[in-house]
């Protein structure tokens, strides 16, 4: 029995293999397993916020990681006040020289000096009192001429400059001041929030006065979860602001991703277990019909679920399953092939190969 790879039994038995190769590897494959459902999820529970009905969001709590915008309105330092490196002075004084004015507001920087100009120079009053620096640069200005008159004021605060601007709350819950230390902020409303930061604040300064916004509603998210059919899912993090709508989530997404289909929903959750909310989308009345029924509003912790298209799906799984087959199938074609190329007489040394005359 010739069973030579160039011979018609050699070949035989090759794709006989390759046959018993491609049932082995199929047995050992795992069927991805199917999607529950919508039918399958629990009932809506109570009623929904809709596009037409929207329901007002409760009282904002501030959490990590939200950044707040704090403005300082009346910020007056405790009697008696020193002066401080960065604090700004608004200094007016009569009887200088004509060409060398000293008007306007002038600050007091590294190493506590306060630069007058030419010729007067600079003059150090940090850590003075508003009244001893009045008299400290009234001194320095009679050098230059006779009868200095000096009116001077405490402009700005170097320190306030701490209490104004953004401010992340950290993972411990507070906002940091700078040198007026942490302020815990966490669980508060805006409104506490601004009592507990002037509370804190009123240690250094004179009925301190600020305001507070929320400049990044980071803690209040919803989510959107897409469907990978087959090839991972993707998640998007996006923050709620108290109008979004299922309409609103698709658009974040710039519409449907080619895994879909247009099965959506949005999966509410609760503080008790089992009782989470589910609430189907008609998609196309949404859409096509402008209907508000399933356009529902969005909460903080909602899932906007995305399913997947089944066809799709069912392709990628097959792709995953015949893929590794197609790739093993054609190393051994190539294998068997180059085999019957190199056998036969050439190897054997019989006959003469085409194009060398008969020699």
């Amino acid at each position: 029995m010739d069973l030579q790879p160039g011979s018609p039994l050699g070949r035989l038995s090759a794709m006989a293999w390759c046959l018993w190769l491609v049932l082995a590897g199929c047995q050992t494959v795992v069927p991805l397993p199917p999607s529950a459902p919508l039918t399958r999820l629990p009932a809506v529970l109570g009623p929904a916020p809709r596009e037409l009905s929207k329901a007002v969001l409760p009282e904002y709590v501030i959490e990590p990681p939200d950044i707040l915008t704090i403005e300082a309105i009346s910020l007056v330092p405790k009697s008696p006040y020193r002066l401080k490196v960065l604090d700004v002075l608004s200094i007016q004084v009569s009887g200088t020289l004509p060409e060398s004015p000293v008007s306007g507001l002038y600050p007091i920087e590294p190493g506590g000096v306060v630069k007058l100009g030419l010729p007067y120079g600079a003059v150090n009053v940090a850590g003075q009192t508003v009244p001893e620096a009045e008299s400290t640069i009234k001194q320095h200005l009679a050098q230059f001429v006779r009868t200095p008159e000096v009116a001077l004021a405490l402009a700005e605060l170097g320190a306030s400059q701490q209490v104004r601007g953004d401010f992340i709350v950290a993972p411990d819950g507070t906002v940091t001041l700078g040198g007026y230390g942490n302020v815990m902020v966490v669980g508060l409303t805006l409104a506490a929030a601004k009592q507990a930061i002037e509370t804190h604040l009123s240690q250094y300064l004179e009925s301190p006065a600020i305001s507070v916004q929320v400049a990044a509603y980071n803690s209040k998210v919803y989510y959107i979860i897409v469907q990978g059919a087959g090839i991972g899912d993707g998640v998007y993090r996006l923050p709620v602001t108290g109008n979004e709508t299922v309409l609103d989530a698709i658009a974040q997404l710039n519409g449907f991703e080619p895994v879909s289909s247009k099965r959506v929903w949005i999966a509410r959750p609760s503080n008790v277990p089992g009782q989470e909310q589910i609430l189907p989308v008609d998609w196309f009345a949404v859409s096509e019909r402008g209907s508000a029924n399933t356009n529902y509003q969005i909460l903080p912790g909602d899932r906007v679920f995305i399913a997947e298209d089944k066809l799709v799906a069912f392709d990628n799984a097959l792709v995953k399953l015949i893929s590794p087959l197609e790739r093993l199938m054609g190393f051994t074609l190539l294998g068997t092939e180059t085999a019957t190329r190199l056998s036969g007489r050439v190897l054997e040394g019989g006959g003469n190969p085409r194009g060398f005359g008969g020699f």
